[in-house]
C-alpha cells in the first residue's frame, strides 16, 4: 500500500485515477503531476519506486497549495465566516436550502432534505 498525504492509494490501480483520490487533486492537476514526475500515466501504483514517491511527496509540498484536510478545514471555516456574518449564501446554507438563484417551487427537494 502506498499512502500519500494521508490516503491511501490502491495498488493495482493507474497512478493518474489514483491520484485523483486525494482530496484536492483532480483529473487535470493529477495529470501534471504525472508528467513532472516523468511518468505514462499507464504506471500503476505499485510500479512506483521509493524515489519516486519521495519526489511526488516533494512536488504537492511545494507547491503551495492546501490538500486533504488542510482543506477541508478551510471550506469548514469558509462556510462559518459567510453564517456568521449572515450573508444571503450563508444563511441559504444553514437552512439547507439552495443557494445559488435556482428554483425551489418544484425543484431542490434533495437540497431541502439534506440537512
Amino acid at each position: 500500500m502506498v499512502y500519500l498525504l494521508k490516503t491511501e492509494l490502491e495498488k493495482n490501480q493507474q497512478l493518474l485515477f489514483a491520484l485523483k483520490s486525494i482530496y484536492g487533486i483532480g483529473h487535470a492537476q493529477s495529470f501534471i503531476l504525472c508528467k513532472k514526475l516523468g511518468i505514462s500515466k499507464n504506471y500503476k501504483v505499485h510500479e512506483l519506486l521509493v524515489e519516486q514517491t519521495n519526489e511526488l511527496c516533494k512536488i504537492l509540498s511545494g507547491s503551495g497549495q492546501n490538500f486533504t484536510s488542510n482543506l477541508k478545514k478551510l471550506h469548514i471555516l469558509t462556510f462559518k465566516k459567510l453564517i456568521s456574518i449572515k450573508t444571503y449564501r450563508g444563511l441559504r446554507r444553514l437552512k439547507g436550502l439552495p443557494a445559488r438563484g435556482q428554483r425551489t417551487h418544484t425543484n431542490a427537494k434533495t437540497a431541502k432534505r439534506i440537512k
